[in-house]
Protein backbone atom coordinates (compact mmCIF):
# COMPACT_ATOMS: atom_id res chain seq x y z
CA UNK A 1 0.00 0.00 0.00
CA UNK A 2 1.30 3.67 -0.71
CA UNK A 3 1.48 5.63 1.82
CA UNK A 4 3.23 8.66 0.38
CA UNK A 5 3.50 10.26 -3.22
CA UNK A 6 5.49 12.79 -4.54
CA UNK A 7 4.44 15.18 -6.74
CA UNK A 8 7.66 16.65 -7.35
CA UNK A 9 9.93 17.06 -10.59
CA UNK A 10 12.98 15.42 -11.20
CA UNK A 11 15.95 17.09 -10.03
CA UNK A 12 14.06 18.84 -6.94
CA UNK A 13 15.61 16.50 -4.07
CA UNK A 14 13.79 13.15 -4.87
CA UNK A 15 16.39 11.15 -4.45
CA UNK A 16 17.07 12.93 -1.17
CA UNK A 17 13.44 12.51 -0.41
CA UNK A 18 13.26 8.74 -1.40
CA UNK A 19 16.29 7.57 0.72
CA UNK A 20 14.47 10.02 3.37
CA UNK A 21 11.91 8.15 3.38
CA UNK A 22 13.13 4.90 3.44
CA UNK A 23 15.32 5.79 6.41
CA UNK A 24 11.79 6.93 8.30
CA UNK A 25 10.01 3.18 7.64
CA UNK A 26 8.43 4.31 4.55
CA UNK A 27 10.41 2.53 1.76
CA UNK A 28 11.00 0.71 -0.55
CA UNK A 29 10.26 3.91 -2.17
CA UNK A 30 9.53 3.38 -5.89
CA UNK A 31 12.16 6.41 -8.22
CA UNK A 32 13.01 6.18 -11.92
CA UNK A 33 16.20 4.48 -11.12
CA UNK A 34 13.93 1.43 -10.05
CA UNK A 35 13.55 0.66 -13.60
CA UNK A 36 17.08 -0.29 -13.91
CA UNK A 37 16.22 -2.91 -11.36
CA UNK A 38 12.65 -3.69 -13.10
CA UNK A 39 13.07 -3.03 -16.56
CA UNK A 40 9.84 -5.46 -16.87
CA UNK A 41 8.00 -2.35 -15.94
CA UNK A 42 8.83 -0.02 -19.06
CA UNK A 43 6.18 -1.24 -21.05
CA UNK A 44 3.73 -0.64 -18.34
CA UNK A 45 5.25 3.28 -18.26
CA UNK A 46 4.63 3.58 -21.71
CA UNK A 47 1.73 2.60 -22.08
CA UNK A 48 0.66 4.58 -19.25
CA UNK A 49 2.19 7.59 -21.41
CA UNK A 50 -0.62 6.65 -24.20
CA UNK A 51 -3.83 6.50 -21.69
CA UNK A 52 -3.58 2.94 -20.86
CA UNK A 53 -3.29 2.95 -17.03
CA UNK A 54 -1.58 -0.09 -15.57
CA UNK A 55 -2.70 -1.76 -12.59
CA UNK A 56 -1.36 0.41 -10.04
CA UNK A 57 -1.01 -1.98 -7.35
CA UNK A 58 0.80 -4.26 -9.18
CA UNK A 59 3.10 -1.33 -10.63
CA UNK A 60 3.83 -0.72 -6.45
CA UNK A 61 3.65 -3.55 -4.92
CA UNK A 62 6.27 -4.04 -2.16
CA UNK A 63 6.58 -0.42 -1.75
CA UNK A 64 5.53 1.95 0.64
CA UNK A 65 6.33 5.25 -1.22
CA UNK A 66 6.96 6.74 -4.91
CA UNK A 67 8.75 9.93 -5.93
CA UNK A 68 10.15 11.77 -8.85
CA UNK A 69 9.73 10.13 -12.64
CA UNK A 70 7.88 8.41 -13.79
CA UNK A 71 4.88 8.16 -11.04
CA UNK A 72 5.61 11.79 -10.87
CA UNK A 73 3.97 12.51 -14.40
CA UNK A 74 0.75 10.69 -13.02
CA UNK A 75 0.80 12.73 -9.40
CA UNK A 76 -3.13 13.52 -9.89
CA UNK A 77 -4.29 9.80 -10.93
CA UNK A 78 -2.06 8.08 -7.82
CA UNK A 79 -3.53 10.41 -5.67
CA UNK A 80 -7.06 9.52 -6.61
CA UNK A 81 -6.34 6.18 -6.46
CA UNK A 82 -4.42 6.20 -3.47
CA UNK A 83 -6.81 8.56 -1.45
CA UNK A 84 -5.12 8.04 1.85
CA UNK A 85 -1.27 8.57 0.50
CA UNK A 86 0.11 11.81 1.67
CA UNK A 87 1.68 14.07 -1.02
CA UNK A 88 5.08 15.58 -0.67
CA UNK A 89 5.45 18.31 -2.68
CA UNK A 90 9.24 18.92 -3.74
CA UNK A 91 10.01 22.51 -4.75
CA UNK A 92 12.75 24.58 -5.94
CA UNK A 93 14.27 27.68 -7.56
CA UNK A 94 13.32 27.44 -10.72
CA UNK A 95 16.08 28.80 -12.48
CA UNK A 96 18.35 26.30 -10.17
CA UNK A 97 15.80 23.36 -11.33
CA UNK A 98 15.65 24.36 -14.99
CA UNK A 99 19.74 24.76 -14.92
CA UNK A 100 20.31 21.54 -13.03
CA UNK A 101 17.77 18.83 -15.63
CA UNK A 102 19.27 20.85 -18.57
CA UNK A 103 22.98 19.77 -17.34
CA UNK A 104 21.65 15.90 -16.34
CA UNK A 105 19.12 14.08 -17.62
CA UNK A 106 17.87 16.13 -20.21
CA UNK A 107 21.58 16.46 -21.47
CA UNK A 108 21.84 12.75 -21.34
CA UNK A 109 18.79 12.39 -22.98
CA UNK A 110 19.87 14.45 -25.68
CA UNK A 111 23.36 12.84 -25.80
CA UNK A 112 21.68 9.70 -25.87
CA UNK A 113 18.68 9.45 -27.98
CA UNK A 114 16.12 6.65 -27.23
CA UNK A 115 15.54 4.30 -29.67
CA UNK A 116 12.94 1.17 -30.53
CA UNK A 117 15.55 -0.84 -32.18
CA UNK A 118 18.93 -1.40 -30.16
CA UNK A 119 16.57 -2.81 -26.87
CA UNK A 120 19.28 -1.68 -24.69
CA UNK A 121 18.09 -1.03 -20.86
CA UNK A 122 19.49 2.97 -21.27
CA UNK A 123 17.75 3.37 -24.36
CA UNK A 124 14.09 1.63 -23.11
CA UNK A 125 14.37 3.97 -20.10
CA UNK A 126 15.35 7.39 -22.13
CA UNK A 127 12.10 5.88 -23.89
CA UNK A 128 10.05 6.18 -20.86
CA UNK A 129 11.42 9.52 -20.39
CA UNK A 130 10.73 10.82 -23.65
CA UNK A 131 7.05 9.90 -23.65
CA UNK A 132 6.37 10.56 -19.97
CA UNK A 133 8.24 13.71 -19.36
CA UNK A 134 9.87 15.02 -22.70
CA UNK A 135 7.57 14.68 -25.02
CA UNK A 136 4.16 14.73 -22.37
CA UNK A 137 4.89 16.77 -19.48
CA UNK A 138 7.27 19.21 -21.25
CA UNK A 139 5.22 19.24 -24.84
CA UNK A 140 8.53 18.47 -26.66
CA UNK A 141 9.75 22.05 -25.62
CA UNK A 142 12.05 21.80 -22.90
CA UNK A 143 14.96 23.29 -24.58
CA UNK A 144 12.58 26.69 -24.60
CA UNK A 145 13.18 27.57 -21.27
CA UNK A 146 10.50 30.39 -20.88
CA UNK A 147 8.01 27.34 -22.04
CA UNK A 148 9.99 24.56 -19.42
CA UNK A 149 9.79 27.42 -16.46
CA UNK A 150 5.90 27.96 -16.78
CA UNK A 151 5.17 24.42 -16.96
CA UNK A 152 7.21 23.70 -13.91
CA UNK A 153 5.14 27.02 -11.88
CA UNK A 154 2.36 26.13 -13.12
CA UNK A 155 2.67 22.30 -12.19
CA UNK A 156 3.02 23.29 -8.26
CA UNK A 157 0.45 25.78 -8.33
CA UNK A 158 -1.84 22.86 -9.48
CA UNK A 159 -0.76 20.37 -7.10
CA UNK A 160 -1.62 23.39 -4.39
CA UNK A 161 -5.09 24.32 -5.81
CA UNK A 162 -6.09 20.28 -6.28
CA UNK A 163 -4.76 18.37 -2.86
CA UNK A 164 -5.85 19.01 0.63
CA UNK A 165 -3.94 21.26 2.91
CA UNK A 166 -4.26 19.16 5.35
CA UNK A 167 -2.66 16.30 2.69
CA UNK A 168 0.23 17.91 1.18
CA UNK A 169 3.67 19.18 2.17
CA UNK A 170 5.63 21.98 0.36
CA UNK A 171 9.46 20.54 0.92
CA UNK A 172 12.89 21.65 0.06
CA UNK A 173 15.05 19.16 0.81
CA UNK A 174 17.09 21.59 2.91
CA UNK A 175 14.48 21.89 5.08
CA UNK A 176 15.38 18.82 6.62
CA UNK A 177 14.20 16.50 8.83
CA UNK A 178 11.54 18.61 11.31
CA UNK A 179 8.97 19.28 8.41
CA UNK A 180 8.70 15.88 7.30
CA UNK A 181 8.72 14.19 10.23
CA UNK A 182 6.01 16.04 11.45
CA UNK A 183 3.84 15.88 8.54
CA UNK A 184 4.47 12.09 8.52
CA UNK A 185 3.83 11.62 12.35
CA UNK A 186 7.55 10.05 13.01
CA UNK A 187 10.47 10.71 15.40
CA UNK A 188 13.03 12.97 14.30
CA UNK A 189 15.98 10.64 13.44
CA UNK A 190 19.73 11.53 15.30
CA UNK A 191 21.62 12.21 11.54
CA UNK A 192 21.84 14.61 8.88
CA UNK A 193 19.29 14.70 6.47
CA UNK A 194 20.74 12.59 3.42
CA UNK A 195 21.57 14.54 0.28
CA UNK A 196 22.52 12.53 -2.62
CA UNK A 197 22.46 12.42 -6.87
CA UNK A 198 23.98 15.95 -7.15
CA UNK A 199 25.42 16.75 -10.85
CA UNK A 200 28.85 14.79 -10.25
CA UNK A 201 27.04 11.68 -8.50
CA UNK A 202 24.22 11.91 -11.20
CA UNK A 203 27.52 11.45 -13.85
CA UNK A 204 29.08 8.56 -12.15
CA UNK A 205 25.81 6.85 -11.88
CA UNK A 206 24.83 7.26 -15.63
CA UNK A 207 28.17 5.46 -16.57
CA UNK A 208 27.93 3.23 -14.39
CA UNK A 209 24.41 2.17 -16.12
CA UNK A 210 25.50 2.59 -19.70
CA UNK A 211 28.89 0.08 -18.73
CA UNK A 212 26.31 -2.47 -17.32
CA UNK A 213 23.67 -2.16 -19.81
CA UNK A 214 23.52 -4.96 -22.26
CA UNK A 215 20.53 -5.61 -24.93
CA UNK A 216 17.32 -6.75 -23.67
CA UNK A 217 14.13 -7.50 -25.84
CA UNK A 218 12.15 -4.42 -26.36
CA UNK A 219 9.17 -3.99 -24.88
CA UNK A 220 6.05 -5.17 -26.43
CA UNK A 221 4.27 -1.80 -27.00
CA UNK A 222 0.84 -3.12 -29.17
Amino acid sequence: MVDVLGAGFGRTGTMSLKLALERLGFGPCYHMAELTEHPEQIPLWRGAARGTMPDWDGVFAGYRSAVDWPAAGFWDVLADFYPSAKVILTVRDPQRWYESTASTIHSIAMAHPPSEEDGGLISEIQNVARDIVWEGVFDGRFDDRDHALDIFTEHADTVRRTIAPERLLEFQVSDGWEPLCAFLGVPVPDEPFPHANDREQFGVWIEELMSRSEPAAPPDLR
